[in-house]
């Protein structure tokens, strides 16, 4: 405002030129310092009146943990802690068991934070309820639960399985809904067997090849053991050339090699695993003999046997011989 008076007074005549001219410019610099006052006023003034709106920068989305929690659904985040969500079954032990005939079965179920919660038993082909915690609730004694505190292991025991108790069982946590996890059991009888038996056909001084097979066993057997005529086979005797092989797995081969065949090496041949049923081959040593021409001798020999059964089965129906003479 003074700027303008002091303007008015030099256009009136009232101030020399020089001292107008010098009024004249502190005019124009205090009109630049309103009008930049002016601007800062504004500035700051719309700062207080509007609210305080704060972006980040996109990275901070991708990396903030707070925002990962925010887009996990309920289980993911059970995933992540399991500690946080109550009891839970370790599912690393194998879900399939084959257990043997009359041989003690174990099926592992191994629970992880079970609190106060109760672990059951039940048998699926009947939906049959077997035992709760440690107590068996079927009138089949055979069933027991085994807890290990150590490991978390509630197993469940089955003395003298037999096939038909072969199935699909379930560990069950007593949770609300109840959560279970599935164990197959299979119990199997063990099948031994020679090939080429009952009667094998060797000819005189060729190699007498036997082969016993073993299988439907948890696991190989510790000892296969051969027998010639009931007694031992002795792999070291004067006579020689006996040999046994053994090749172990799923599937257990045992093979007797007896070179150089002789009539003596004819007989009854057995093989013995240590945890199977055994198995019996008859070996006959040919000296010329064609094996046809054996199986008619005995097929002939058994077809008189029974006709002679039969001729005295006739006669003792008939009250015995008719006696000339006698009516």
């Amino acid at each position: 405002m003074t700027a303008f008076v002091v303007i008015k007074d030099y256009e009136a005549g009232g101030l020399q030129p020089r001292a107008a001219a010098s009024m004249k410019q502190l005019a124009v610099v205090m009109i630049i310092l309103n009008i930049n006052y002016g601007r800062l006023h504004c500035s700051y003034t719309m700062d207080i009146d509007e609210p305080h709106t704060y972006t980040p920068p996109k990275h901070y989305f991708q990396t903030s943990s707070f925002d990962d929690i925010e887009q996990d659904s309920d289980d993911d985040a059970i995933a992540r802690n399991p500690l946080d969500r109550g009891p839970y079954f370790d599912i690393t032990a194998s879900r399939n068991v084959t257990a043997l005939v009359g041989n003690t079965a174990y099926l592992n179920c191994r629970v992880r934070n079970l609190g106060n919660r109760t672990v059951s038993w039940i048998r699926h082909r009947d939906l049959h309820l077997l035992t709760v915690g440690k107590a068996t609730y079927t009138s089949d004694q055979r069933y027991q639960s085994v807890h290990n505190p150590q490991l978390d292991d509630w197993s469940l025991k089955v003395l003298y399985p037999q096939q038909r108790d072969s199935g699909v069982y379930e560990c069950q946590i007593s949770t609300t809904p109840p959560v279970g996890y599935s164990m197959t059991l299979s119990v199997v009888e063990p099948l031994t067997t020679i090939i080429g038996g009952p009667d094998l056909y060797i000819d005189m001084g060729s190699t007498v090849n036997l082969t016993c097979i073993v299988q439907h066993l948890p696991e190989p057997p510790p000892v296969i053991q051969w027998t010639h005529n009931g007694e031992d086979i002795n792999y070291d005797s004067a006579r020689g050339g006996v040999s046994v092989i053994t090749e172990k797995g799923d599937i257990t081969t045992s093979y007797l090699l007896i070179q150089r065949a002789r009539s003596g090496d004819s007989g009854k041949y057995t093989c013995l695993p240590s945890t199977a049923n055994p198995t019996t081959v008859h070996v006959h040593v040919l000296n010329g003999e064609h094996p046809a021409a054996i199986q008619r001798g005995r097929q002939t020999r058994s077809n008189c046997a029974l006709l002679t059964m039969l001729f005295l089965l006739l006669m003792a129906i008939s009250g015995g011989p008719v006696r000339p003479g006698v009516r």
